[in-house]
């Protein structure tokens, strides 16, 4: 009986970059080809412009470029079938689409069935549904392989009509983002599609960081007795293989680096690190500036940082004032040090007098309040990015979750920067991944990347004499439940009140939630980590009237 030999393309397809792209894709075909003898070589949804391509696919040179390359491509296919993922347009018409390319040639094409526009999807802005598109089901090594697009997947009836028009293998491209529990929720989607169709499953996905998303790769196959193989190491580039057998409509892994660690925390660390590495290199940074005041989040996004692009590239600069603490000044320079980074020091004393003195005779009768506490962030904020602006380099910011939420922020301050690393992470799940990377340091040298003092110690802004956190806001274990309540599962004040929480604490919370929009819409993009970001995937109007 027949046994195909199947290749992955789990690579990182910048958007826009289409010439590029198409070279890649061209390579990987040939090696593919003649290093893996593979049959069959699928690459991502997408993957000759990049995913999502958004308001480019209104450009009709744009479009153009797309199928002059993947012309070029097909025209250099011999030897094997290749599925490439494209925006095929149409006159005024664009698809998302998928074409099989065999000997030199265009052979089909299909088009997308189910297009999302949810969360962070917007497809139907740009794409259509082809009315008289239909199954796609070509013959590979005796193998009848259908393709079906991401989405589709979701759907029981375009898995269901592919089987139908006789397929065995059905090869499934896609461009869908990380978040916590998505590896758990694809397999059993497999699982489940398999045991309807009987069908075998090959799930490739790109990987990679774009914007405020990225992508985990975590290709699986799913056999059709229903065994979901483990999933391809998450995050990471890798031209995979397996050969399908025919017979029992199974596969045999043969070059598949596979996931040893799906906990939430590890899946976090590394959808972090690779969006903040995607977005510099990507955008042509080659080194980047840190804020490090001795805190939690500053600490964090310095080992990130580190993670990312070395700590070479890497500055950290400390921006004390007269509330800075001597132990917030030991700590960042302790940091620093541990992990190779270099570290310069700006106080904002004099800057900061200066501001007062102009301010002064507007400022004349009124007692000090925020707006000098705010003043002191602002004069940071200044610094970084002149730094950034004189120096060459991307600022990364460092707020959380938490305190985008609430607006515990200060805008053109502590909110400077062009990339927030843990934008997506509340406060709770900065500190445990934090404690969650130390422990990743044993028996390496240095022993932590985080000082156990920054963990342990009160968070401050450290704006005002012996000022925490919680001066301000509900504890953080107690804030992030009723948060994870009403941003991420959308449930009303009355419901989180019911669950136990005191309704006064949320009546507070909820406001500072909803009068924070204005800011929110203002703050640098990060990576969503979770199903419920700020940014692309929740939008709420700034002005509204609901409470």
């Amino acid at each position: 009986m027949a046994k195909l030999r199947v290749a992955l393309a789990q690579f990182d397809f910048p958007v826009g970059a289409v010439v590029r792209n198409a070279e890649r894709i061209a390579s990987l075909i040939a090696e593919a080809r003649d290093r893996l003898h593979a049959d069959l070589i699928v690459f991502p949804e997408l993957a000759l412009c990049g995913y999502p391509p958004e308001d480019l696919l209104l450009r009709p040179s744009f479009l153009a470029e797309c199928e002059a390359s993947l012309q070029r491509i097909a025209a250099g296919v011999r030897g094997i079938v290749a599925v490439v993922g494209w925006p095929q347009s149409a006159g005024s018409i664009v698809y998302n689409a998928a074409s099989v390319l065999r000997d030199g040639r265009i052979e089909t094409t299909y088009r997308k069935r189910e297009l999302p526009n949810y969360a962070v999807f917007d497809e139907r802005r740009y794409f259509e549904v082809d009315p008289d598109g239909g199954s796609c089901v070509f013959e590979v090594a005796g193998v009848r392989v259908g393709v079906v697009i991401c989405e589709d997947l979701w759907f029981s009836e375009p898995l269901a009509d592919t089987a139908a028009h006789g397929a065995e293998l059905v090869v499934v491209p896609n461009a869908s983002p990380f978040d916590h529990g998505k590896l758990a929720r694809r397999d059993a989607l497999l699982e489940t599609r398999v045991a309807e169709s009987g069908v075998a499953l090959a799930y490739l996905n790109v990987v990679g960081g774009q914007d405020s998303v990225v992508y985990d790769g975590a290709s699986v196959l799913a056999d059709a007795n229903g065994t979901v193989h483990a999933a391809a190491r998450a995050f990471e580039d890798h031209l995979l293989l397996a050969e399908f057998d025919r017979a029992t409509r199974s596969f045999a892994t043969r070059d598949w680096p596979a996931e040893v660690d799906e906990s939430r925390e590890s899946l976090a660390w590394r959808a972090i690190v690779r969006a903040t590495r995607d977005y510099s290199t990507k955008n042509r940074f080659e080194k980047v500036w840190v804020g490090l005041s001795g805190g939690i989040d500053s600490a964090l996004v310095l080992a990130i940082a580190v993670d990312a692009i070395g700590a070479d590239d890497v500055t950290a600069v400390r921006l004390p004032s007269r509330y800075t603490s001597g132990q917030s000044n030991d700590l960042a320079s302790e940091q620093a040090a541990a992990l190779g980074v270099r570290i310069e020091t700006v106080p904002i004393a004099a800057p900061f007098e200066g501001f007062l003195e102009a301010l002064g005779p507007l400022f004349a009768g009124h007692a000090a309040d925020t707006a000098e506490e705010n003043l002191q962030s602002r004069c940071r904020g200044v610094i970084l990015m002149a730094l950034a602006n004189k120096l060459g380099g991307l600022l990364l910011t460092t707020g959380n979750k938490s305190e985008y939420a609430v607006g515990y922020a200060t805008i053109y301050g502590d909110m400077c920067g062009g990339y927030a690393p843990i934008k997506d992470l509340y406060k709770t799940e900065v500190f445990d991944l934090a404690r969650w990377r130390n422990a990743q340091q044993a028996g390496r040298t240095p022993a932590w990347v985080v000082p156990q003092a920054v963990i342990d110690r009160a968070p401050s802004a450290e704006l005002r004499e012996n000022q925490t956190d919680q001066d301000s806001l509900p504890p953080y274990e107690m804030l992030d439940a009723i948060l994870a309540r009403y941003v991420d599962e959308e449930q009303s004040r009355e419901e989180i009140v019911a669950a136990g929480f005191d309704a006064e604490v949320v009546r507070k919370v909820v406001h500072m939630v909803r009068i924070s929009e204005w800011k929110r819409q203002q703050a640098a993009p990060g990576p969503k980590v979770s199903r419920r970001a700020f940014g692309r995937e929740r939008r709420y109007p700034i002005t509204s009237g609901w409470d």
